[in-house]
């Protein structure tokens, strides 16, 4: 795990062989003051929603999303609802929880809004 003093977009996600424990609230905690407007949902999950102009622009943003997740190999659930709104939600499968990449790409995300 990298330090909680380095910024989470300078970090690359790692792949999680499913052996690593998710982090507990405290662990993770420090990490939410970096990815404003997140939810957690039960330590196992966060989520944001976003809203756009329009469809377009919406769509855009999941492309963006969609792109940055491959290139980071971790993978959200995305979904476009309404014609203008998207609900990033984030976990890490492989441990039914929560892991630093999921923060890692929330901060990303946020990024390309």
């Amino acid at each position: 795990m990298v330090s909680q003093g380095v910024s989470l977009v300078s970090q690359k996600c790692v792949p999680c062989e499913g052996h690593e424990k998710p982090l507990t609230r405290e662990e993770f905690e420090p990490h939410l003051k970096q990815i404003v407007g997140w939810d957690v949902l039960e330590d196992k999950k966060i989520e944001k929603d976003y809203k756009f102009k329009d469809f377009k622009e919406a769509m855009a943003f999941v492309n963006r999303a969609g792109e940055l997740a491959e290139n980071e190999g971790h993978h959200p659930d995305i979904l476009l609802y309404g014609w203008n709104k998207v609900k990033i939600m984030l976990s890490t499968h492989a441990i039914s929880g929560l892991s630093l990449n999921d923060f890692i790409l929330a901060a990303k995300i946020d990024k390309t809004v």
